[in-house]
Formats: C-alpha cells, structure tokens, sequence
C-alpha cells in the first residue's frame, strides 16, 4: 500500500505541475523527492531524466520510486552501464551529476526526454566548471525543468545564478554573471585581488526575482519537530603540540621527528593547521604524520555515554584513529566515506535505524544527502568543516521527518586556534543562507494566501 503524502507535498506537488520551470528550496528531510515523484507519475509527459549525488542514485531515488509510484519503470546509470540504461525503455533514467559530461557527447540519448530533475543543484553553482556548462548545454533539450536544494547560497548568494540560469534560461536573475554580482555583491580589494560580499538586500532581491518559480517549506512547518541543541566541547592542545602550532602559524613550517611539512600559502597553512589540531598532518606524499589523539578519547566518550550517534570527520587519519578506539572499547559501528559502495550504504542505514549500530562514521560529503539516519540523535563533528551546505546537510540526517526524540549538535574545537574561527565563520555563511529562505518562505506563504 502507497503511503499517503503529507499536504506540504501534495502542495508541491501541485506546483511543479502547475510550473514548468521551478525551484524547490524546502528544508532537507521535507521529502522534496517524493513531490517530484507524484508530479511526474500524474502526468508523464515524455521521460524524466534525474541528476543526483552519486551516493543517492538508489538509496533515495530508486527507492522512492518503488515505494511510492511502483508503476515507474527506472533505470539507474552509472559509467559501467550508462549507455544501456539511456537505450532503455525506462520512463526514468537516475544518473549522477558528473554523468552531463557524458551526456553532452552523446546527447542523441536524450531523445523522448522531456524531464529534467536537477538534485542538489548547488553542484552546478560554479559556473566555469565543466560540469555547470555541460549541464546548461543539455538542459536546453527539456521542456520541464527542476531543481532541488535546501541549501540554496550556502556561501554566498552568488551560489544560486547558475542552477537558476539552468532552469529558465536567464530570465529572472539574467543572463550575465557579472551583472548579476554587480547586482547583489560590493566589492574591496584585500591585497591581493577583489573580494565580493553580499549586499544588505541581496537576499531580498534575489527572493523577489525568483518568487514566483520557487517553493519552500520549512522542516518546522510540515512537522512538529523536537527540540535540537547545539553545543561547543572545547579540547586543549598539549603544550607541546601547541608550540608546534604556534611555530606553523607563524612561520608556515612544522618541523616534526619524521619530516618537515610545508604550507605554500594562507589557505594550504589554514589547512595544515586544521589537520594538526586533529591529530596529524599530511605530507607532500600525502602519508599521516602522527602527533596527537587526545580529542578522540572526548568523540568516543561522546559515543559511549549515548544510545546512538553519527561522527563527522574530515580527515583519513581522523577516520583510523576513532575506529581503532571502537574497536577497542567493544562499540558497534559502521563507516560512510568514499569508499562505501552503494549497497554498503543501504546497509549501514537499515542497521542503524534497526538499532545495531552504536554509531556510524561519515564523511560528511559522502553522507550529507539522501540518508534517513533518525535512530541517531547526536551529531558528533570530530573536527569542523569550512562548507555550510556539507554542515548542515550532515546534520540533517538525524533532523528530519521521523525523528521523535530531541537532538544535538556537538561541536568539538581545540582551545585558541583556527577551529574555533572555522565555526564562528559558518555560522556566518548560515546565517546568510537563512536569511534568504527566511525571505523564500515569506514569500510563498504570500502567494498561497492569494
């Protein structure tokens, strides 16, 4: 039997039909693929192509599609088999977002193709990448197009020009990048080249441009969520470590007993300093150099004193050293990285939502989308993250529909050094990107009143 969906969606729903050319900016766990889903089953008109985040290809879409509109035939295409699956008779072809490069050689398979579904179109917000031009070139061949994302401006509001140019061609936000910054965006010269800031109303004009082709709901207001906590463990370095970090800092080399590491310039020492804060830093042959593991003792004891969580982190080493520790205190787990097949993924998830998981280590990128991990109620960051959407993707994975219990955030950071400003920052860039969807809602409330 088909579940039954919630009146947000069908609202959704409603409007992707009612809108050829749309944007969907609803929180993550608002089940925006279900909308998508019933949209295009009511009324099939061609077939429907969906661009997505390689890690999510099955474990969300292909699975929704069985579960909610099981008449759909699908096709999943990955590189080994993505000419079958094109030269297939589905009426929904998955594939993975870098695949446009692909198809822009062979765009004679998009023919019988009216669809396009972008998922997560902040892949595309680079407008100078491959990728982003392969994506505009083909998204000339639907006529139908949308594209997802709870995350819109994660960093700055340029994010959002070019998945909007893909899905109409220019007409709101217009056709030229520049303009379009000169728009929104003040510039300083730093020293060293120009840098680019959001304006005080960016927000506002951009939300007033693009209103009437977008749709957001937040998670709070399709469900009664519980309450979500967030909170700062702070580590102190030893002292010994500390005058390591203070000698990178100031003079960009750290010399250690197995080599001397160099940072070439500000963000690779930024980097460097970041990963000796966590325990290692890597050198030119990209081979760990061990320095300390006292914040993994604060991670497992984390762990240890809740039912379930789920442990972001950045670094290789990171990843060795906490599991190294599971395995030593007899905790159960699991871990999602770029290494994890897909049907490992799927796995580890039924695992964890059945209860036998204590916790699951991810990398945030590989874990930030499409994953329902509500068995969890704790968000461990190992180690701090300079990307919001990665940040608050991630810790969308525990907050979302399903989640009964109340959930925290826990954020670990070593005393007096550039983790602490890495939070401060992103909080920044969330605060900007919630400006603008504050500003997304207001306005489709407006438009739903009329």
């Amino acid at each position: 039997m088909i579940p039954e969906a919630f009146e947000h969606q069908k609202t959704t729903t409603k409007f992707i039909k009612d809108n050829e050319r749309c944007l969907i900016t609803s929180d993550p766990g608002t089940g925006k693929t279900r909308s998508v889903i019933d949209a295009y089953a009511q009324q099939p008109n061609g077939r429907m192509l969906v661009l997505a985040p390689l890690s999510i290809l099955e474990a969300s879409w292909a699975d929704d599609i069985a579960k909610f509109a099981p008449h759909l035939t699908v096709a999943v295409a990955y590189a080994k088999n993505r000419k079958k699956a094109f030269e297939s008779n589905a009426q929904i072809v998955i594939t993975n977002h870098d695949a446009v490069k692909w198809i822009v050689k062979n765009e004679a398979v998009l023919t019988g193709f009216n669809t396009l579904c972008i998922d997560e179109f902040t892949a595309f917000k680079n407008k100078d990448s491959q990728r982003s031009k392969a994506a505009l070139k083909i998204s000339k061949h639907f006529d139908v197009r949308i594209a997802m994302s709870g995350t819109p401006n994660s960093n700055t509001i340029l994010d959002i020009w070019h998945p909007t140019l893909i899905v109409d061609d220019g007409q709101r936000l217009g056709h030229r990048f520049y303009s379009f910054r000169a728009s929104v965006c003040t510039s300083r010269f730093n020293g060293f080249a120009n840098e680019w800031t959001d304006k005080p109303d960016a927000q506002d004009m951009v939300a007033a441009a693009i209103h009437d082709i977008n749709i957001r709901y937040t998670l709070e207001e399709c469900i009664d969520m519980p309450e979500q906590v967030v909170s700062l463990r702070s580590v102190k370095l030893p002292p010994a470590i500390y005058q390591k970090y203070q000698e990178l800092a100031e003079d960009s080399v750290l010399l250690t007993n197995q080599g001397v590491i160099n940072a070439v310039h500000a963000g690779a020492k930024v980097k460097k300093l970041l990963q000796l804060c966590t325990g290692a830093v890597y050198d030119e042959d990209g081979k760990a150099q061990g320095i300390h593991e006292e914040r993994y003792n604060l991670v497992m004891q984390l762990v240890e004193e809740r039912k379930h969580s789920l442990v972001a982190f950045n670094w290789r080493h990171e990843r060795e050293y906490m599991t190294k520790l599971a395995d030593k205190l007899g905790i159960s787990y699991e871990v999602i990285d770029g290494d994890t097949p897909s049907h490992k993924r799927k796995d580890i998830v039924d695992r964890m939502q059945a209860g036998q998981l204590k916790v699951v280590f991810a990398h945030p990128q590989s874990a930030g989308h499409g994953l329902t991990l509500t068995k969890a109620t704790t968000i461990i960051w190992a180690s701090p993250t300079y990307n919001a959407e990665h940040y608050q993707q991630f810790n969308r994975r525990i907050y979302r529909a399903g989640q009964t219990q109340r959930t925290e955030i826990v954020r670990i950071a070593a005393e007096n050094t550039w983790e602490e400003e890495v939070y401060d920052r992103l909080d920044g860039k969330l605060g900007r990107m919630e400006e603008l969807l504050t500003v997304l809602s207001t306005m489709s409330d407006y438009r739903d009143s009329q």
